[in-house]
């Protein structure tokens, strides 16, 4: 759902399977914006953003994390980690929009 609204925000969208996808995908690709899960195989979405905020090119990328939690323990692992924002599933389109278009 979430490529969904966002190509029809005017967005481009890379997918990735799971954690360890994402950041393959996220070393060899230079986006705007990334969107990560937090419930993932292989390397969950708290790892994946630890990973992405060590490296240089992705100190500053905003990082939007999403996830049916949304209590203040998993928020605050969030933050730890290096998220920008949270996006609670499921979630309405047009704050989802919102979201997107403010972090940018």
């Amino acid at each position: 759902m979430l490529t969904v609204n966002l190509e029809s925000f005017g967005y481009n969208v890379v997918e990735a399977e799971d954690g360890l996808d994402g950041l393959s995908k996220a070393r060899i690709n230079k986006f705007d914006l990334i969107i990560t899960d937090i419930n993932m195989p292989n390397m969950n979405g708290y790892e994946l953003i630890k990973c992405l905020r060590v490296e240089k090119k992705h100190q500053y990328i905003p990082i939007l994390a999403t996830s049916i939690e949304s209590c203040a323990t998993a928020k605050k692992q969030g933050k730890e980690a290096g998220v920008t924002g949270w996006i609670v599933k499921p979630f309405d389109p047009a704050k989802l929009e919102v979201t997107v278009k403010r972090v940018l």
